[in-house]
């Protein structure tokens, strides 16, 4: 519930902060997921910090730890936000992930 709830508050905070700033930017652009980058049960912390760089928030669902990785922008027609979340195993390896974008180049590729 804590997760969810924190999860909410970030939101609409990031709603609220793109909403009130012309040209705002949150958080460290980070290179969307293409294809097998991310695979269950191999890939490790390490590799994603490689890949994607440090996660803008840590926390933790259903016991187990999570990385998040956000950012958004606000000008020209249209806001524009991705989120990439990583759950992990007790060995430090993804466990599952989800991510989702409105950047015109990962609408076209999904």
């Amino acid at each position: 519930m804590r997760h969810r709830l924190a999860r909410l508050t970030s939101v609409v905070l990031l709603s609220l902060l793109v909403a009130s700033c012309a040209g705002l930017k949150f958080g460290k652009d980070f290179p969307s997921p293409k294809g097998d980058s991310i695979k269950n049960g191999t890939t490790t912390k390490a590799d994603l910090e490689r890949m994607f760089g440090t996660p803008n928030q840590v926390g933790i669902k259903d016991g187990d730890q999570t990385w998040t990785w956000i950012y958004a922008q606000q000008g020209g027609k249209e806001d524009m936000a991705k989120q990439l979340d990583v759950t992990f195993g007790p060995q430090g390896v993804v466990k599952s992930y989800s991510f989702s974008s409105s950047f015109p180049e990962d609408m076209k590729t999904r």
